[in-house]
């Protein structure tokens, strides 16, 4: 194991200890590990937003925000806390570790591997890891610093997972699957997407959604966890999706996680409006405490698999 948590870095990731009432956090650097939740998707405040595009010399699409409301991962700092706050008090020997990217994927996706080709994107059907409009020598030196800091982080994370550690990797995503392309005309194209007489004729995506097969259909996701999952859910009647929104694929890192912890890694989507007071594309959301905890139990219940 790794002798120390890894710190927070301001403006790059976020790293919050939970324990149950019978783990000293003085002794910390020999507990044992059981979770780590990583939400590399967590910038999800305009202050994140906009605290680093003003760092950019880049010129930048106007009106990028929306496409950062529309695209960051509302929601999922709050319910993996929750999860979190749930296992422990379900089992006061628990340890939780949360790592909480602050940098917006508006910018740089803390979730891809940057090098990859513009043709592995695409056929992951994912987002590149370096936008288009970072188009400065200095910015995308910026980017890619504050991008291997985060990695660096979640790694030393990884390192003190004990035997029977596990990593969840949570996601939340629009209700929608909206079709449009990543350029330099993504403000207007999501406008178009989400005009009132449209946005209703987009496939609706499941209430949850685990990210777990490869393209040629193997599973790399824990198979008890998501049946667990699945009956969990089932009483609060959502639908648990089969890697139905897009496959997990070696242009993410979480397809990299799921190889160093076979049997052992989670990718799961969420879908924003079980858990915001409203859903609006281009505003930030307001969480619903309440929505949030009812669903982090049952996939706190679900994950307790891993230790049964």
């Amino acid at each position: 194991m790794s002798q120390r948590l890894p710190a927070s870095i301001p403006d790059i990731v976020d790293v919050t200890f939970i324990h149950g009432a019978d783990v000293n956090p003085d002794t910390a650097p020999r507990l044992r590990l059981r979770l780590l939740i990583d939400v590399p998707h967590g910038a999800t405040t305009a202050h994140d937003f906009e605290s680093l595009a003003a760092l950019l010399d880049s010129p930048l699409p106007r009106d990028l925000i929306d496409f950062f409301y529309v695209n960051t991962d509302t929601g999922a700092p709050e319910l993996s806390l929750a999860i979190a706050e749930a296992l422990v008090a379900a089992a006061p020997d628990t340890s939780v570790v949360i790592t909480r990217c602050r940098i917006p994927r508006t910018f740089i996706d803390c979730n891809r591997v940057i090098d990859a080709s513009p043709e592995a994107f695409k056929e992951g059907g994912v987002a590149p890891g370096l936008m288009p409009w970072v188009t400065s020598a200095d910015d995308r030196a910026l980017l890619r610093g504050r991008y291997d800091a985060y990695q660096a982080t979640v790694q030393a994370a990884m390192a003190m997972l004990s035997s029977d550690g596990s990593m969840l990797l949570m996601h939340t995503y629009a209700p929608r699957t909206v079709g449009v392309e990543v350029d330099l005309n993504i403000v207007q194209s999501l406008h178009a997407a989400y005009a009132p007489d449209v946005e209703t004729t987009w496939p609706l995506r499941p209430e949850l959604d685990v990210i777990g097969r490869a393209l040629d259909g193997t599973l790399m996701a824990p198979a008890d966890v998501m049946a667990a999952l699945t009956r969990e859910l089932a009483t609060i009647d959502h639908e648990l999706g089969d890697s139905s929104t897009y496959p997990l694929h070696p242009s993410t890192l979480g397809w990299h996680h799921a190889v160093a912890l076979p049997g052992r890694c989670l990718c799961l989507e969420a879908r924003r409006d079980l858990f915001v007071e409203r859903f609006i594309p281009f505003s930030e959301a307001v969480i619903d405490p309440q929505r949030t905890a009812a669903l982090a139990s049952p996939i706190a219940r679900a994950l307790s698999t891993w230790w049964r």
